[in-house]
């Protein structure tokens, strides 16, 4: 596991942009796994100014969205589908063909998973997955308790999930109360793994997903067993593993940049 520390928000999503257009740039086929929420945002604005500037170009690339809330239609503002256009699909080159979400009106959700399974399947599994870190250790709509063995799924939320999240609906009533989620096998069958974290909220997360047994009670503690994960994490969210770490040793032991 690489940790890689950035000085703030900013810093953390222009490393992850960098990272990710060098791939893109080296790599004929690349296929990108993609998160929601307020984490990547500065990564997707980042992702759009490289395009604009001529810097990069996405006509290749095919992405895989983590997940999308059940119940929620693609022209709903808050759907994740909503989201991923206005935040990123809109402004660049990507084919409409090449992005795939879960589909959360689907009349059958469990061969909804099946199927967004073997479409990742038959695209030769993910080579840069990005992931967020909940509060409670989810990753992707994963919630504490979820098998390490799963599969896309439909989930439901945790309440602290729900209420995480409540800040971009009018009312925590109104945040869907299931998603279909990757599963954790499926994230884990990705080549590489991207985690991005910030702010102090989320330190006593991070340290657990690093330092805690590997348990399904915390999902993200898996990644500990994935043999090419780099986390970009700003100092506030590093804070708790800096103080128990120091600088040096973390430096040492954990290749922090």
């Amino acid at each position: 596991m690489q940790i890689i520390k950035a000085k703030n928000y900013e810093e953390m999503s222009r490393l992850a942009c960098s990272l990710l257009v060098e791939h893109v740039q080296q790599t004929e086929s690349p296929v990108i796994g993609l998160a929601t929420g307020s984490t990547p945002e500065g990564l997707y604005k980042c992702l759009v100014k490289e395009f604009r500037e001529g810097r990069v170009s996405f006509r290749a690339v095919s992405t895989f969205n983590l997940d999308e809330y059940a119940g929620l239609s693609m022209e709903d503002a808050n759907s994740y589908q909503w989201y991923m256009t206005d935040k990123l699909f809109a402004h660049v080159d990507v084919p409409a063909r090449q992005i795939h979400l879960p589909d959360g009106m689907s009349q059958d959700f469990e061969q909804e998973c099946l199927n967004y399974e073997r479409q990742i399947q038959e695209a030769g599994n993910i080579d840069i997955q990005v992931l967020g870190l909940g509060l409670n250790g989810h990753i992707g709509f994963n919630e504490p308790g979820t098998s390490f063995l799963s599969r896309t799924h439909v989930v439901d939320l945790d309440e602290s999930t729900r209420e995480a999240n409540a800040r971009f609906f009018p009312s925590i009533d109104e945040v869907p109360t299931q998603a279909i989620s990757m599963g954790i096998a499926s994230i884990m069958e990705s080549k590489k793994i991207l985690l991005l974290v910030s702010g102090k909220e989320k330190a006593e997360a991070l340290y657990q997903a690093m330092n805690s047994p590997v348990s399904e009670e915390f999902p993200a503690t898996i990644l500990q067993l994935h043999p090419e994960v780099t986390v970009i994490a700003d100092e506030l969210a590093l804070s708790k593993v800096l103080e128990s770490y120091g600088e040096d040793a973390i430096a040492h032991e954990l290749q922090v940049k």
